[in-house]
Formats: structure tokens, sequence, C-alpha cells
């Protein structure tokens, strides 16, 4: 393919997505397939020679939309929003043109430069406190991850190097591995999965910390379990506080565990992968309140601020903890601009060595949107999970599980969890609408997540009268069987 035909091409494939994303919610929103359905419908080696674009193309709508999740369809209220939007779509064009890979900044100036920079304006949008920042020669400052749990491993493994050096500075005689033989990490029992694994893969034992019947961590609870490890020779050094958690968007009490966390000397990551974005609404602002006491704090603009996946915001209060823990200087990776101090090599603050030019989608978003456009698009949401919430509310059937702050909505039929899968099985089976469940202390939960960029009032009435009719449906056949019980 050379520049003309890509000319032509890329025209044809821009009216391809347009198309896509304009028609989504005529496409069945969870797909017919089982389980090895595509390795049938295509060839067992690669073209020996090569094929035109327009057999290539066919394919799409033969072999691979038949097997596809509309994350953006108007009927997806499953996990939590995938952000999307023209402006993030058209960036990660350019950011495959250039094709640059990023990983020091003599590797492309731009790519640094302008990360650092739009970060520092998404840090301002969120109210962050100023140690966050990088300005003209903060020690803070922001990073682009590809996922929440990237920033919470990266944070961890900052926090073990540090607490390591400062624990052998005081007592010389422990080795390295009986330190890290001691080592403890926490979070709340509703903190996302992703945070166990940051602790298997840094090699360290981790406790989860009861939340309260709010599903929340509040510092009491911490401190007690805390006495109990250090009386026990363990050495408390991370602890995980959750805004906005998977299964119900709970918060931790911030302002309780942030001066626990700085008088035992443990790191505070804030991991509000979903939350974060809506704290550039100043009605939510509130939920950070507290965020000064972390060391590290990440949230997903790839969720629910209108950039493509993946881009995931972490900022840092002391850039050298990050850089301390993971810098190593090959002279291949060195370059003169390095002893002017003034350069960030983003290579040290993350797990791989390369990384994409991810800023110029957000950059594009943040300025083709501004901040009104975005809060306008959280306002929304938060609005229409509430419309759900009353609809839920005025049926006697079903029960709200945990207060609806954001876009989520935990509901259930008053019943038994049995009942409850059930009804989520004959969701699923028709396919109308797409949600995933979740447990809350013992209980069959429901989710109802407001995602789509494009989704309105008239679907969410759509959803809710789906769900109430096969509810109706279910509970005929049901009643009886539970009499038998």
């Amino acid at each position: 393919m050379d520049a003309a035909e890509f000319r032509k091409r890329g025209k044809e494939m821009v009216d391809y997505i347009a198309d896509y994303l304009e028609k989504i919610d005529k496409r069945q929103v969870f797909p017919d397939v089982e389980p090895g359905y595509l390795r049938p419908l295509i060839p067992d080696c690669a073209p020996q020679d090569p094929e035109n674009f327009e057999d290539v193309f066919k394919d799409i709508e033969k072999i691979i939309m038949p097997g596809v999740t509309h994350w953006h369809s108007p009927y997806f209220f499953a996990y939590f929003p995938a952000a999307s939007s023209f402006p993030a779509l058209l960036a990660d064009m350019l950011c495959g043109g250039i094709g640059c890979v990023g990983f020091s900044w003599a590797a492309s100036p731009a790519c640094t430069e302008l990360e650092t920079v739009v970060l520092d304006w998404l840090g301002k949008m969120i109210n962050l406190p100023e140690e966050f920042l990088a300005g003209k020669d903060g020690r803070g400052g922001g990073v682009i991850q590809g996922s929440a749990s990237e920033a919470t491993l990266m944070s961890l493994l900052a926090a073990r190097t540090k607490t390591i050096r400062r624990v052998q500075s005081e007592k010389p005689e422990l080795t390295e591995a009986e330190i890290m033989g001691r080592l403890v990490a926490y979070a709340s029992d509703q903190a996302h999965s992703s945070v166990e694994r940051a602790a298997l893969i840094g090699g360290v034992k981790i406790k989860n910390v009861p939340s309260d019947e709010k599903f929340t961590v509040c510092g009491s609870t911490l401190k007690k379990v805390l006495e109990e490890d250090k009386a026990a020779g363990l050495i408390p050094f991370f602890f995980c506080a959750t805004l906005g958690t998977t299964p119900c968007c709970s918060f931790d009490k911030l302002l309780e565990l942030g001066p626990i966390c700085n008088k035992e000397n443990i790191w505070m990551h804030i991991d509000a992968a979903y939350a974060g974005s809506a704290f550039i609404c100043p009605e939510f602002r509130h939920l950070l309140n507290g965020v000064e006491f972390a060391d590290s704090f990440n949230f997903n603009p790839h969720k629910w601020l209108l950039v493509n996946f993946d881009c995931s915001a972490m900022w840092v209060k002391k850039r050298s903890d990050l850089t301390g823990a993971f810098k190593l200087e090959p002279l291949y990776l060195q370059h003169h601009h390095q002893e002017s101090g003034l350069v960030t090599d983003y290579r040290h603050w993350q797990i791989p060595l390369g990384r994409r030019f991810r800023s110029l989608k957000l950059w594009f978003v943040l300025r083709m949107y501004g901040v009104t456009g975005l809060q306008e698009h959280i306002r929304k949401h938060v609005e229409l999970s509430h419309q759900f919430e009353h609809l839920v509310l005025q049926d006697e059937r079903f029960e709200i599980c945990a207060e609806v702050i954001l876009g989520l909505v935990c509901f259930r039929l008053k019943g038994s969890n049995e009942l409850n899968k059930a009804l989520f099985k004959s969701i699923n089976e028709a396919k109308k609408i797409h949600l995933v469940p979740c447990y809350l202390r013992e209980k069959f939960v429901l989710r109802f997540a407001i995602c789509s960029r494009t989704v309105e009032s008239t679907h969410i009435k759509f959803a809710w009268q789906h769900m109430s009719q096969l509810a109706t449906d279910l509970l005929k056949t049901w009643e009886p069987n539970q009499q038998q019980q």
C-alpha cells in the first residue's frame, strides 16, 4: 500500500468507523457466538502472497463484528465505561502515524514534554495539591500509564524500595530478604483484584482491611490491623485507598486514613480509576479531600473522560521515589541533555521501556471539549444513574444495595440470590442490554453502570422496562417454587 492508496483507504476506514458508531444502537450489544467461533472462519496459516484491501475490509463485517461486544452501544451497562470520542480517535491516528517510542526525552522531545504539561492541566482541573504537579521545576509530576493496575504496581514497587532502604539504615543487621519477608501491603476488602496482583508480583504479603456497612474503610479499622501486625514483627509499608470501588463505587475515608499512613511511614496510593474523572466537577471534588496525605494518585481518563483506551493518569509527590527505584542507565539510552537536570525520562516511571505518544489524545480531548464540555458529560451520566435509581425505587419488588453517588446503581430483586441469578440469566440470554453482577457481602447484586457517550434517558427507560418485564415473567414461575421450599 503506497501513500496514494493509504489516502483513499484511510478515508474509507474513517467512514466505516463513523457509520459503526452512528448506527451502533442497531447492533445487538452482546454477540451470539461460542468460544472458538473465529478459528473455522479463517485459514490455518497466513497468506503466502499479498491480498488486496477490499478482501481484508469485507472480512471486518464477516469475521470480526459477529464476535464484538459493543462497548459504545447505548445498551451497554456493564463494568465501567470505556471512553471514546472523535477527537481522541483522530489523535490516536496521529500517534500511530508519528510512531515514536518515547522512552526518553531524546527519543521524541514533544512526546515527553506534552505529557508533562497536559498532566499538569489535568491535575489542575481536579484541583490536585501543588506538590503533585511538575511545573517548571517541581519534585512531583504526572505520567500516563497503560492502566490503573500498572499505576498501583509502580507505586507498590516504589514504596517497597523506599521502605527497604529506610529499614536497612535503621537496622543494618537485617538483610534485604529478611525485610522483604516482613513487609505487608493493605487495601480494602472492596479493592480491585489488581491491588492483590501487584502484591503478588512485588513478592509481598497483602491484607484486606474490612470495610464498614457502607463498604468503605475508616481510620480506626486500619489502625487496629496495623497495631496487630506491628506487634507480630511485620513491617506495614503500603496502603491502597480506593475512591469508587468496582463492586459498588464506595469511597474510603481519606481524611482518616491519610494521617495514619503518614505517621506510620506507610506509602498511601489512591486508586480512583473510574471515579477520578468526576472530580473535575466542583460538586464531586470533596470526594478527593485527603489526597494531600497521599504519595501517589491515579485515575483513568480512558474510563469516563472521553479519551480512548489506554490512558491512565498517575501523579507522584516525589518523582525521585519512582526513579530511585527503577533507574538503570545503559549507554545506549543516555543522552547529553540529561545532565541539565530539567529532563524527564518516562522509562523510569513505568514498567515497560517503550511507550506510545498517548498525551496527544488527552490534549485533543481537553482542547476540543474544554472543561465545561467534559463536566457536562459527567453530569449527564450521573443524572441518568439517579433516573435509573428512581425507577428502581418506585417498584417495591426491588431494592437499592449501595448509595448511588456517581454513575453506578447496584440493585436486586428482594429475595434470594438464586432468584437474582435467574433474573440475571434471563437478562443475559435476551441480549437486549448488557450488564454484570457482583457480590456485596453475601448478596448477589446487579450492577447498572452508565457507560456510552451517546446514552440517553430513552435507553435508561427501555433498560428498566425490559428488566422489569423479565422480573414479572420470572416471578410468575418462581413464587410457587419458593412456597414449596
